[in-house]
């Protein structure tokens, strides 16, 4: 644990038991990378919003020797408009330059902070307005899972807490140590930040006449141009049926799903190998490197290279 990355999670009064303990099971799983303590503003027992109250082992403290600073969720009910000064003098004692991530309504205690003040950040979509209303100066956007703006990170309900988490070990370790400690936690092991938080739709009843084995057949061959009329006859249906059928399932057209399985390949390609952007494009059905290079930047807003860079920056070059 010496060159371990320490994270402190900070559990406030009102704390969600679930997102507490997210940190500590998803950056615990990273084996020994990060070594996660639980504290308090005073050290003293928090109760939860469940029926039960937790004891930690660390006051505020602890916040002083963080490399990062995981803020969860607490009860709505507790937000208030300045912060509690027990809290505003326990997060004064976090080092400048500290990354800090908040899961949910501990967004608010950023913004109370002023740690939010002209930058982007999401929360909850169901406290969005109230968010608005006493925060006007932070750049919200409460249709997306996560916004990583650097040092300050942001995410909104309880999964979204595990694909932050899970960010985190990719922009430190990369791709391959992200996807192992998925598979210990048993999650998927990528969610887009920019995937929307929710959809309004009803699910559609299982059925062995869906769409699942034609998008199987598809993710196993995303180098082939793959029309929409091989999907349909993959899955014995006509081009109208399937097409509707895909979208009651998946939530989008099969054109657009199509493209974020694409993308999403070449992203972890572009993690994991040194293959040139345009062999790339080829082995994941783009038709050109132009192709690929103007599908990542409209999903995630850079280049294969920047990229590339970002999340094998800090690799080793014998990787």
């Amino acid at each position: 644990m010496g060159n371990a990355h320490r994270v402190v999670v900070l559990a406030l009064e009102g704390v969600y038991p679930f997102e507490l303990g997210i940190a500590n099971r998803v950056l615990g799983s990273a084996g020994g990378r990060y070594e996660v303590v639980t504290c308090t503003v005073d050290g003293h027992p928090v109760r939860t919003n469940s029926d039960f109250s937790i004891s930690v082992e660390h006051g505020p403290e602890a916040l002083r020797t963080a490399d990062t600073v995981v803020i969860p969720p607490f009860d709505p009910s507790l937000i208030t408009q300045e912060l509690p000064p027990a809290v505003a003098g326990a997060l004064a004692s976090v080092a400048p330059g500290t990354r800090i991530v908040s899961i949910c309504t501990g967004a608010f205690v950023l913004a109370a902070a002023g740690l939010l003040d002209g930058r982007p950040a999401t929360t909850h979509w169901g406290l969005a307005d109230a968010f608005r209303a006493r925060y006007p100066q932070v750049a919200l956007d409460p249709d997306v899972l996560f916004i990583d703006d650097g040092d300050v990170l942001t995410s909104a309900g309880a999964a979204s807490g595990v694909d932050v988490c899970l960010h985190l070990v990719r922009r430190d370790h990369g791709s391959e140590v992200a996807n192992r400690v998925a598979r210990i936690c048993v999650v998927p092991p990528w969610r887009d930040g920019g995937q929307a938080q929710y959809i309004e739709r009803p699910v559609p009843e299982t059925s062995a006449n869906g769409t699942a084995a034609a998008r199987q057949w598809a993710l196993e061959n995303l180098h082939e141009p793959l029309p929409l009329e091989d999907l349909a006859e993959q899955a014995r249906m006509s081009l109208r049926t399937f097409a509707r059928r895909f979208n009651e399932e998946v939530g989008m057209s099969p054109g657009r799903w199509l493209i974020q399985q694409r993308v999403a390949r070449a992203r972890h390609l572009l993690e994991s190998t040194d293959l040139a952007v345009d062999e790339i494009a080829g082995q994941v059905g783009f038709a050109t490197g132009t192709s690929l290079r103007q599908h990542l930047h409209a999903a995630i807003g850079v280049s294969p290279l920047a990229y590339r860079r970002t999340f094998r920056g800090v690799l080793s070059p014998n990787r």
